[in-house]
């Protein structure tokens, strides 16, 4: 009996119903756990960032106030005064009395500020309401040298015994700065913001994660803002979250086991600073009502099953001869073979059945298809294009940021001369990123953009920094990529500056047998031998379309290797010297061109 096509239909349609069922009863069950996580994760993230954007607020009026005091001239005449030995003692009062009148009507003005209290290494506190105290006790305390000796900028929640009676009964979260310098070794005072904990403890307690999840406010240095203890979190979790803080993304999820229970972490990293969200909740709690549900999905897809089944016997009467045709062209389209597919598949045929009902419409699919294709093609080549274009013009915020700190710090100390340098320096650069017109430029004005960015480093970071350059330019018209020198001196100087007091970083350009060296060394922390061995790989595998859709992440050496591979093909060489904490030499080998049809 089964030499007939209908029988045999009917026996493979039972069986492929039955294990397309049990399949799709598996899938369901999965997807329908995996869709609550997501679900659940991603209205932790959406409530994780409305209270980043409350915390944001907080953050920005403490900066706000901060940079007032700092900035006030009432602040650093006081600072001046009192560190000056010739003054009587009740001339200093005056001035401590001038100053705390002064952080009482700041404070005032802010609704967020609890306390605000200057304490300096002598022992002395100047708190609101002319608060004066001589009372050194303060420089034992755990936030004071933490200050001083971790840099620490934020203490936990918790109680403050050096402020008024009224306030010792609320927890607060305390923001540290010194005074009268940016340098914290070399500060005699420090100053500190006292935020109610409520205002942090009170929002976070509206966002949930499942029914029992718990969400934690890190600091940088991954301690809880709010008292909360991390015993559960683990070594393994602690050390993931340590990763995800120095190069993950700004939000996300992972999965771990730290007590042998399947746990889902979601986290989301704050705009200002190195804080972290982390929202804990066990998977089991979360799909616990998709696990009740369960029996009742396994009734519901018996019964279809055995209605699929019947539908399954009658549908194979009405199969006939044209599905041969309609397989071997979804094979061809299976295989990518659209323009075969299609001449297959006759371009005028008459629809008065049910295959061949399918047949015209899978021929329309396959037309349609090959159009959409060709066109998302186009768009994703020109989105690609657009995005490079940005990538090349941008500057990195941080820089941009850190640079017109310092032309404030150059301002606020009246060196007009340095100040003008760097802001002749800045504009050139600016002009330089804004002129878009060619990704081909003069080697000379690559050199004279790196020497202005090198001349803002060298303002900024003074006797830290020690960068030369040894510049042999061809006299002759020679072109190079845009934006790869000055792309390898930020990196030099950046993680130069992690590994040592003084970044020393050597430039050097010079032609050799028609070929154009560029070259940086610095004496930074060094590469992982595997971080090598990868660039190196992904250059021999030309796996170009992983930088060009990085977005809008910074300019660094990937690019610059890629760009240099898609512009100058087999003729361009790259060597990277380096070990773990012994420094990086990378010299970039260009072949020689007078022009853009040269590249």
């Amino acid at each position: 009996m089964f030499f007939s096509l209908r029988n045999r239909l009917i026996a493979v349609f039972v069986v492929l119903l039955v294990i397309s069922f049990c399949v799709m009863f598996l899938i369901s069950y999965n997807k329908s756990s995996a869709i609550l996580r997501s679900d659940s994760e991603t209205a932790a993230l959406e409530k994780m960032t409305a209270y980043t954007a409350l915390i944001n607020s907080t953050i920005g009026q403490i900066y706000d106030f901060s940079s007032v005091i700092y900035n006030s001239e009432i602040t650093n005449e006081w600072s001046e005064f009192v560190s000056d030995p010739n003054p009587s003692d009740g001339q200093k009062m005056l001035k401590n009395i001038q100053l705390s009148k002064f952080l009482t009507r700041t404070v005032n003005n802010y609704s967020i500020i609890a306390t605000a209290s200057i304490y300096r290494k002598d022992g002395l506190y100047v708190g609101l309401d002319n608060r004066i105290l001589q009372d050194p006790s303060f420089l034992e305390a755990d936030w004071y040298t933490r200050f001083y000796e971790s840099e620490q900028h934020w203490a936990p929640a918790g109680v403050d015994p050096f402020e008024p009676v009224r306030l010792k009964q609320h927890e607060v979260i305390s923001f540290l700065i010194p005074i009268g310098t940016f340098s914290i070794s070399q500060a005699t005072a420090v100053m500190k913001v006292n935020v109610r904990a409520e205002y942090f403890k009170d929002p976070l307690s509206q966002v949930h994660l499942g029914t029992h999840g718990t969400i934690f406010l890190l600091s940088g240095e991954g301690e809880p803002l709010l008292g909360q203890p991390l015993s559960d979190f683990g070594e393994p979790v602690l050390n993931k979250l340590g990763e995800i803080r120095e190069r993950g993304p700004r939000e996300g999820v992972f999965y771990a086991k730290p007590q042998g229970e399947d746990m889902i972490y979601v986290y989301k990293k704050l705009q200002f600073n190195d804080w972290m969200l982390v929202g804990a909740v066990s998977e089991k709690e979360l799909l616990a009502n998709l696990i009740n549900l369960k029996s009742g999905i396994l009734v519901a897809t018996g019964t279809l099953l055995v209605f699929a089944v019947l539908a399954a016997v009658w549908i194979s009467y009405s199969i006939t001869k044209p599905l041969g045709g309609l397989v071997a062209a979804m094979r061809l389209v299976q295989r990518g073979e659209f323009a075969q597919a299609e001449q297959r598949i006759p371009e005028r045929l008459q629809v008065n059945h049910e295959v061949g009902f399918v047949t015209v419409t899978f021929r329309n699919m396959i037309v349609r298809l090959r159009a959409h294709l060709k066109s998302e093609f186009e768009l994703k080549l020109r989105r690609q294009q657009a995005e490079y274009r940005a990538l090349l013009m941008q500057i990195n915020p941080h820089f941009l940021f850190n640079t017109l700190e310092l032309l404030s710090s150059l301002v606020i100390q009246r060196r007009t001369d340095d100040a003008v340098d760097v802001i002749e320096s800045l504009g050139k650069m600016l002009r330089f990123s804004l002129n878009a017109k060619s990704d081909l430029i003069p080697l000379r004005d690559e050199v004279t953009y790196t020497e202005s960015f090198a001349a803002i480093l060298n303002h900024r970071f003074a006797e830290q920094l020690d960068l030369t350059m040894e510049n042999a330019v061809p006299d002759r018209p020679v072109y190079i990529v845009k934006f790869i020198l000055q792309p390898l001196v930020e990196n030099a100087v950046k993680y130069s500056q992690v590994k040592s007091d003084v970044a020393v970083v050597r430039i050097r350009i010079w032609e050799e047998e028609q070929r154009l060296f560029l070259q940086v060394a610095d004496n930074g922390m060094g590469m992982e031998p595997e971080l090598v061995r990868q660039l190196n790989e992904e250059y021999q595998h030309s796996q170009l379309e992983q930088v060009l859709s990085t977005g809008g992440r910074q300019i660094g050496l990937r690019n610059i290797l890629a760009r240099c591979a898609l512009y100058y093909g087999a003729g361009f060489e790259f060597s990277i010297q380096s070990a773990p904490g012994e420094g990086t030499t990378i010299t970039l080998s260009l072949p020689i061109g007078e022009g853009n049809a040269d590249v």
